[in-house]
């Protein structure tokens, strides 16, 4: 018998579909000579400190660190983990051959290696390696499996990275808790979240002290357009006035017509991080939002795995292209133009070199239906930027008028769309997130788009007439709070600002964190209090500031020196670098970090910030009832995980009743539950 074990119940059931598995028994399914079964993610997570020291149950700061000898599992404390995982492991004493079907990633290697190994599995095992879940991927997949040897340094990495977590994150938080903590705030630390906390503070530090200069502008304004002086801006207001009365009543000639024609190629395809940038800056959607939505069109077939850093396809993914364009039909009007004709293939769309595990996100050709609003949102950024990618570029013309006052010149310039080219398929909108921390192609886009808004008179070389200059003072401007959208940004490249996209993609292999985890740090510095949010913009806590503020040890807090250890770990699963060389370096800097803030005098202590509740306000009596959302059917809700996100309202999440699963927010008129 071959037992194939997926990540989640409804991928064991797509899988089981196309084996012909059709009989169902608690905890798998069976027939065709295959069981399938499942995990819940997680099933096993490392040993907590007082599994290996009775030493350890109690906070000491004698008793750090604590290095393991060697580290263990065990399963997670949670009767429905332990119902499922002996399912599995009677599955597994009897199987002939076992098929990893765990998420193709890290994670999902580490997850089901770690179930394997609880299990004591010795019967050989494959890996089924596929991006999307459509029937006609799990059929190739399952032909082209290989032998889970292959995927050795894979799950190395993903050890490395766990292990490398508990060692710092359990010495470090149990280090600072009792040195600074007032015996009343867990103060955590990790190795991904306290640099990406130090990206936030130390952006609210540059805020608050940043000391506004003021400058001035000379401008002019000549048959209704407007000329600024070429100088740029004046330092003082007695510089400004000079030019400005040299040029009161006097004529303003023309000098110059320039006119050039550019073109812009289409934007990339997503990778997650740009998928989740582009979701919170045009919908407010955080990190997390993005990411459980598009989990969920990945598990609904819809498009292919999410969890990818590469913007890039592979170039066995061309032929099959015109077909998925052909069935989005939803899109017809935009890919009818591209129907019957050689799809191009740009270097900057194909490329193997740029692709490892997974390639970009893209739009499988099954039609979605029965999509909740932030689904819609979604699948349509994920088809259109497909489609656009084989779309023309986009060619404008730049005109820039010259003119002179006297000695003073002056310039305008102005844009014009010749062809559209792609911009037929994604149009920019407007965007409060226009910083320098924005891309350089998104503020281009923007900039083609205003400066389209901008038409320009027919001007004539030489020609001249009476003008209005005014002098204006303007200040310069802090830098602008990080919103989700700069901070995923800022974690990709390590903190450094940059604009350049395939600057950006080398500068990936040094970013701190993973895609896949990025938004859960978030969640997480917001969980502990460390960073709240501000309409869009994120703002460090009082315990946040001062957290960082009393931290010296830089290998805990800079981004650079973290996107370091991230980039050893990419090169453990490359085969580049040594697992056990990358834990002995952590050992010996969590011991040194240890020795350095024991020998700390200063006595310093953290602040504790408490969640903001709301103030109580009498409820306004009501004779309507809340109004109660439309249940779905269950078989479109197949999982009950208690504390997933609800999968109707989304607001709330799963819990466990007496007869059945149902959401948090049932109380404010939502209607989810599944019987027990």
């Amino acid at each position: 018998m071959i037992v194939c074990i997926a990540e989640k119940p409804s991928v064991a059931r797509d899988i089981a579909k196309v084996l012909g598995a059709t009989q169902t028994h608690d905890g798998y399914m069976e027939g065709n000579g295959y069981q399938v079964t499942w995990t819940f993610g997680h099933l096993c997570t490392l040993k907590e400190p007082h599994d290996y020291s009775d030493q350890w149950k109690a906070w000491a700061l004698t008793r750090l660190p604590m290095i393991p000898p060697r580290f263990g599992i065990k399963l997670i404390a949670d009767k429905g983990v332990e119902k499922q995982f002996k399912i599995i492991e009677s599955l597994f004493q009897k199987a002939d051959e076992i098929v990893n079907c765990g998420d193709a990633g890290q994670e999902g290697e580490l997850i089901q290696r770690w179930v394997m190994q609880k299990a004591q599995v010795k019967c050989p095992v494959k890996r089924l390696w596929i991006s999307s879940l459509t029937e006609e991927s799990i059929r190739e997949g399952f032909k082209t499996l290989k032998d889970q040897s292959e995927y050795q340094s894979l799950y190395e990495a993903g050890l490395s990275r766990a292990i490398g977590d508990w060692l710092l994150g359990m010495n470090a938080t149990r280090l600072y808790t009792l040195k600074y903590g007032q015996n009343r705030q867990v103060l955590s630390i990790g190795r991904v979240q306290t640099p990406t906390l130090a990206l936030i503070v130390n952006r609210y530090h540059e805020i608050v002290n940043f000391k506004p200069e003021a400058y001035w502008v000379l401008s002019t304004v000549y048959r209704d357009t407007t000329f600024t002086a070429t100088k740029g801006k004046y330092g003082s207001v007695e510089d400004g006035q000079k030019d400005l009365q040299s040029i009161e009543g006097k004529e303003f000639f023309v000098t110059g017509i320039e006119t050039k024609k550019g073109k812009e190629a289409p934007p990339r395809l997503y990778d997650l991080t740009s998928l989740q940038v582009e979701c919170n800056r045009k919908y407010n959607m955080s990190a997390e939002q993005t990411l459980q939505t598009i989990q969920s069109l990945y598990e609904k077939k819809y498009t292919t795995y999410p969890r990818v850093d590469t913007t890039y396809l592979s170039d066995d993914i061309y032929p099959k292209c015109p077909g998925i364009l052909a069935k989005l039909t939803p899109y017809a009007s935009l890919t009818s133009p591209l129907a019957g004709k050689k799809l191009p293939k740009s270097n900057k769309v194909f490329d193997n070199s740029k692709v490892t595990d997974h390639h970009a996100i893209i739009p499988t050709g099954v039609v979605p239906t029965g999509l909740s609003f932030a689904e819609q949102k979604v699948y349509d950024e994920v088809c259109r930027h497909f489609i656009a990618v084989f779309y023309p570029d986009c060619q404008f013309a730049t005109t820039t008028v010259l003119g002179k006052v006297e000695e003073v010149e002056f310039k305008t310039s102005g844009k014009q769309i010749l062809e559209p080219g792609w911009r037929a398929v994604i149009k920019p909108s407007a965007s409060s997130d226009d910083s320098p921390d924005a891309s350089a192609s998104r503020r281009d886009a923007l900039s083609v788009e205003n400066d389209e808004e901008k038409t320009l008179p027919l001007f004539t070389k030489g020609e001249h007439g009476p003008h209005k200059p005014q002098l204006a003072e303007k200040w310069t401007n802090p830098p602008k709070p990080y919103t989700e959208a700069t901070l995923l940004r800022a974690m990709e490249t390590a903190g450094k600002l940059v604009d350049d996209e395939s600057l950006r993609e080398v500068m990936k292999e040094n970013g701190i964190g993973r895609p896949s985890t990025r938004a859960a740090i978030i969640e997480t510095l917001f969980k502990r209090n460390y960073i709240r949010k501000v309409r869009k913009s994120l703002e460090p806590t009082p315990t946040g500031v001062e957290l960082i503020g009393l931290i010296h040890e830089e290998l805990l807090k800079s981004a650079e020196l973290t996107g370091i250890w991230e980039k050893k770990l990419r090169e453990i699963e490359q085969h580049k670098y040594e697992a056990r060389q990358f834990l002995e370096e952590l050992k010996q800097m969590v011991t040194e970090i240890v020795s350095k803030v024991m020998l700390d005098t200063s006595n310093r202590r953290v602040a504790v910030t408490v969640e903001e509740k709301p103030k109580k306000t009498a409820p306004k009596k009501s004779t309507t009832k809340p109004k109660a959302v439309k249940s779905a059917p269950v078989e479109s809700n197949p999982d009950a995980i208690i504390g997933q996100p609800c999968p109707l309202c989304g607001k709330g999440h799963i819990i466990k009743g007496k007869t059945a699963y149902g959401c948090s927010e049932w109380k404010n008129g939502c209607a989810w539950r599944k019987p027990l």
